[in-house]
């Protein structure tokens, strides 16, 4: 079979003929469709990106019919039951699972980065006491740019490296910080010997009412959810990376810029927005009602539906299995058995399964956040911590695609056509206004 599309121009009659690739054709071909000599040529018109690749990438497949997401070819489930974090990452960033030489040189890079400079404490000192921590994140990030000039040549392998090592390493404690900064308590070093989601907990909890929750079960369930968040393909802060790194500005910059795209409630507060919602619910008596609201279009079934799964989220699965774990040692919460009532009731019902609405990883993911002593305001940060791998990985790959320039997509103009400026303005100010000037 000829993989090749024919389109017909039926202003012109003329037909063009376009190769299919991996499923697409190049918008650039669209530009051979032309009702003249003088014609700029046909656009594509795609709001907010729905059904234009903008990119080729083999980090992240998805299939959301059937509920498949993998890293580099390896099921996000396989890698959350057998991996570390570290040893997700690192396959995430370097194409393949690290040999012990390796994981043992990544590890060594990541502890060498966990130091933060005394400048940098005293940057996020000056925030006030209720700055949230993803404002204190993005500005953090953004000002690191600052500390490493040698960040700037994006082109030089090694120093992608490097960036890469530093951003990992740092981005944890600097979440810690603002969260310690926010609670009035001073700041705990990090731990070079402890693992990474570990060493976070010891930064976070340390000497603090709360430090009853460093358990290496918690530790382990954080270090499942980090493997989890890790990247989901060309998402709204993904692209927000690659748009930001297109212009060689450097991965300090880019990754503070797509911080600032995760923070909006629509990416990464919903798991924030589920627990609201379950506290109105309050109770399973209540969720009839509710559901008739949802179809009524009088509530929001949130933490459920998800732009690229039409099936069960495969990272929903291992977060449910995961807050089992976590509830062994917190004492088991209201909001969990709300939750998969809410969620068994949903999933029975026609009106949920007819609009393949499932739950997503916003569902659960709060619940165990806030059985693990974390305030709401904290969710996105725990988001961003992982996701900096995957924005990284995305970054390096555009960096390095020789296909790739600086985005600037196109749009459809319609505002007015020429007009002429009316006679009364003089280099923008009014004749009249001028003439009243010098009375």
């Amino acid at each position: 079979m000829d993989s090749t599309v024919t389109v017909t121009d039926n202003r012109t009659e003329k037909q063009y003929t376009f190769p299919i690739t991996h499923g697409t054709i190049r918008a650039m071909d669209l530009r051979k469709i032309k009702a003249g000599p003088e014609d700029f040529g046909i656009m594509s018109y795609d709001p907010a990106f729905m059904n234009t690749a903008s990119c080729v990438s083999k980090i992240t497949f998805i299939d959301g019919d059937k509920g498949i997401l993998r890293y580099r070819g390896y099921d996000i489930a396989d890698l959350a039951e057998h991996c570390t974090f570290p040893q997700a990452a690192y396959l995430v960033i370097h194409g393949e699972l690290p040999t012990p030489e390796q994981e043992n040189e990544w590890l060594a890079a990541l502890r060498i980065h966990m130091g933060i400079f005394e400048n940098i404490k005293k940057f996020t000192e000056g925030f006030r006491y209720d700055a949230h921590p993803m404002g204190m994140l993005v500005s953090t990030m953004a000002a690191l740019s600052t500390f490493y000039p040698d960040s700037k040549d994006v082109r030089n392998h090694d120093v992608q490296v490097k960036c890469i090592s530093r951003i990992i390493g740092k981005i944890p404690i600097i979440a810690a910080y603002g969260y310690r900064h926010s609670k009035g308590l001073e700041y705990i070093s990090p731990e070079p010997s402890l693992g990474y989601a570990e060493n976070f907990m010891h930064m976070m909890w340390d000497r603090s009412p709360l430090e009853h929750l460093k358990h290496p079960v918690l530790a382990r369930a954080l270090d499942v959810l980090f493997i989890l968040h890790i990247d989901h393909e060309q998402n709204c802060s993904a692209n927000a990376m690659r748009a930001v790194g297109s212009s060689e500005a450097d991965p300090f910059l880019s990754t503070a810029a797509a911080a600032a795209a995760l923070a909006g409630p629509l990416h990464g507060g919903a798991n924030e927005a589920v627990l609201k919602m379950l506290d109105e619910i309050g109770s399973k008596e209540n969720i009839p009602a509710f559901i008739k609201g949802v179809k009524e279009g009088k509530e929001k079934l949130m933490g459920f539906g998800h732009r690229v799964y039409k099936n069960y989220d495969p990272r929903a699965r291992m977060i449910k299995k995961t807050a089992e774990s976590v509830f062994e040692i917190t004492g088991r919460s209201k909001k969990i058995d709300l939750a998969m009532e809410l969620e068994r009731i949903a999933l029975n019902d026609d009106y949920f399964i007819s609009r393949k609405l499932y739950p997503n990883v916003d569902f659960y993911s709060g619940i165990i956040y806030e059985a693990m002593g974390l305030e709401a305001k904290m969710f996105t940060v725990l988001f961003a911590i992982p996701r900096a791998v995957g924005w990284l990985a995305q970054w390096q790959e555009l960096i390095n695609d020789p296909e790739q320039k600086i985005a600037r997509p196109r749009q459809v103009y319609t505002g007015y056509d020429q007009r002429k400026l009316p006679d009364s303005y003089t280099y923008g100010v009014r004749t009249e206004d001028a003439v009243a000037t010098t009375r």
